[in-house]
């Protein structure tokens, strides 16, 4: 199955669009002398006393040692967003970038381009305590190899090949059980980077590395049903298997699918997850299937939440199962819509001192009365700095898939899809249907409203989503349009092909499919009925937490409430409130019964906060 992607997927969403636009207005608003600095550092081309005013900190200070870490991210960013759009600003910047670091190369002898000196990787081989430097490296590699592969840069998979030659030299030195020991150390993405290098070149150095990066003291361990992921680092093993998933489609070899099976299996299948498809706390895994101890201050790292999503995009890929891209909805809209570029959804007359915005949260906590803790825009640069950027530029992605002429309909969000079925041009444009009665949303003028039925049928806030879809062809086209049946729905979807009724299904366990020759203007309408579920955790059905339809709702508390309703009906004890403004439904809910009453929102409308998402329920 392949997955339709970059200029073929354009949004339309207005919250996905604002969240593309501010990331990459951050993009471009950090400077490429700051950017480059540490590589320049270590190139011996910069000559100044002091660091420069306006120096990037946190983790990208030059006393860090996972300094230079973001430029890769930023560059993959910047690749992404250049195929989705075409942005030439930013791909001027971006090659520009490149010729620097092909001179820092240069500098260094002709392979080394690491922001970080050599020496670390000696010193891990001897078993000095240093910062994952793979980890970082790989960051580099990374960027470069999407700049390549997304932005057409021949010069960047140059220097990523001359990069790598320092690696097959470098590892060669060592014995299996040694190389092993290093590979102990995280070492990022670098087995995912060696297949990518093996697919675009051929070339068999990197058939080598990959043998070499094989790390067989987790993916044993795994294929032979053990659990080695227990409170161990998850993003130590995440990006490792992301390497033996891409290693699967480079060579064939179902030794890499067999590990990506098995690791999903113990991380998620047998795991379970959070309300809000995250998994992790103190950044390690949590105990299988038991939750309720490590609901803390440190869950659902950025990180993990990205690269899980990509693990589940390429299971689906392989699988067609409907429940990847379910796990993928979870993670979008409770972990990457969540965690940055939040954006105030405020009330009239709610006067507080908390700033309107936030960049990004490391991560989401889950114990009682915590806040959201956002980054700076310069002076922190985490790890998840850069998965945020990566993913607020890769909105457009896990849409749409196609295999052959059958198109796959993943996630609802407007959009347009444009593409080929026997040579021929064709177009489907998703768009919900708000069923407002307005037409505030597209007028120029805020006092215009169309007058219509819609205004009187829907008094209040529908208990379903409507979505559109037209297909647009050029003459009359035979193919087949699937559509994901969200696991949230409160009863039967029901789908209509130009206003009758095609069928009703429950199941969410398949795709829904039409297979017709489609007319030019043809539309079909997929009507999810949603409501407010609970979702207990699995190791104690007394305590759980809300979704409105895939979104996760949170109480803004002080300090941990125990809600009093009956466990069977707990999703009851929720209602909306204040649901119109103007043209459009909004998302406030409250509690009916507890005094005094809780307000809910909806996690990604969550700033600064005190929240609580987890409740304990007593009759």
């Amino acid at each position: 199955m392949e997955e339709l992607r970059g200029k073929h997927v354009k949004l339309h969403d207005n919250e996905l669009r604002r969240r593309e636009a501010a990331n990459r207005n951050y993009l471009m608003k950090l400077t490429s002398n700051h950017l480059l600095f540490n590589f320049n550092l270590e190139a011996g081309r910069y000559t100044g006393r002091d660091i420069p005013p306006g120096a990037h900190g946190g983790w990208e200070s030059p006393v860090c040692q996972l300094r230079g870490h973001f430029l890769g991210h930023w560059l993959s960013a910047a690749a992404i967003r250049y195929d989705a759009s075409g942005d030439a600003e930013l791909k001027v910047k971006s090659d520009l970038i490149i010729d620097e670091l092909a001179e820092c190369q240069k500098d260094n002898g002709g392979q080394w381009v690491g922001p970080i000196p050599e020496k670390y990787l000696h010193w891990i081989a001897n078993g000095k305590n240093i910062w994952a430097p793979q980890y970082n490296l790989h960051k580099t590699f990374m960027g470069l190899v999407d700049m390549y592969l997304f932005a057409g840069n021949q010069k960047a998979l140059d220097i990523a090949d001359r990069f790598a030659d320092w690696f097959v030299q470098w590892s060669s030195t060592f014995s299996r059980e040694k190389f092993d020991d290093i590979l102990d150390a995280e070492t990022g993405g670098m087995l995912e980077i060696w297949a990518e290098l093996l697919e675009i070149t051929g070339k068999d150095k990197y058939r080598n590395l990959l043998e070499r990066y094989y790390r067989s003291r987790l993916f044993q361990p795994l294929v032979e049903g053990k659990d080695p992921l227990t409170n161990m680092h998850a993003n130590t093993t995440i990006p490792e298997v992301l390497g033996c998933a891409k290693a699967y489609e480079v060579t064939g070899e179902e030794r890499w699918m067999d590990i990506v099976r098995a690791y999903w299996k113990c991380a998620v299948t047998e795991r379970g997850f959070l309300v809000t498809g995250g998994q992790t706390a103190g950044e390690v895994w949590m105990p299988k299937m038991k939750m309720k101890s490590r609901l803390g201050d440190k869950n659902q790292e950025h990180c993990t939440v990205y690269n899980m999503m990509r693990l589940a995009e390429f299971l689906f890929r392989h699988t067609g199962d409907p429940a990847y891209a379910q796990y993928i909805e979870y993670n979008l809209y409770n972990g990457i819509m969540a965690q940055a570029y939040y954006q105030e959804y405020g009330l009239t007359g709610n006067k507080h001192n908390h700033p309107s915005t936030g960049l990004l949260t490391y991560f989401l906590p889950m114990m009682a009365g915590l806040r959201k803790d956002w980054s700076s825009e310069t002076e922190s640069f985490f790890c998840c700095h850069g998965t945020m950027v990566q993913a607020n530029a890769a909105l457009n992605r896990n849409l749409y898939y196609r295999d052959d002429n059958d198109f796959f309909v993943c996630q609802y969000f407007d959009s347009e899809l444009t593409t080929t079925v026997d040579g021929e041009d064709i177009r489907l444009i998703q768009k919900q249907d708000h069923m407002t009665g307005s037409l505030l949303t597209s007028s120029d003028i805020t006092g215009f409203q169309k007058l219509n039925e819609k205004t009187e049928l829907y008094e209040n806030m529908p208990s379903y989503k409507k979505f559109d879809f037209i297909v647009n062809t050029f003459k009359p086209m035979n193919f087949s349009l699937r559509f994901r049946i969200p696991e949230w729905i409160t009863s039967e979807a029901a789908i209509y092909v130009n206003s009758e009724l095609h069928g009703k299904t429950k199941d969410s366990t398949a795709f829904y499919k039409i297979e017709r020759q489609w007319m030019d203007g043809d539309k079909v309408s997929v009507i999810l009925p949603i409501g407010v579920g609970f979702i207990p955790l699995p190791d104690d059905e007394s305590i759980g937490a809300f979704r409105y339809g895939p979104e996760v709702l949170a109480g803004i508390c002080d300090a941990e409430r125990i809600l009093f309703a009956d466990i069977q009906d707990a999703a009851s004890e929720l209602t909306m409130e204040n649901e119109r403004e103007w043209g459009s439904w909004r998302y406030f809910f409250k509690t009916v019964n507890q005094d005094p009453a809780i307000p809910f929102r909806r996690i990604r409308d969550i700033g600064y906060e005190p929240y609580q998402v987890y409740f304990k329920v007593k009759s």
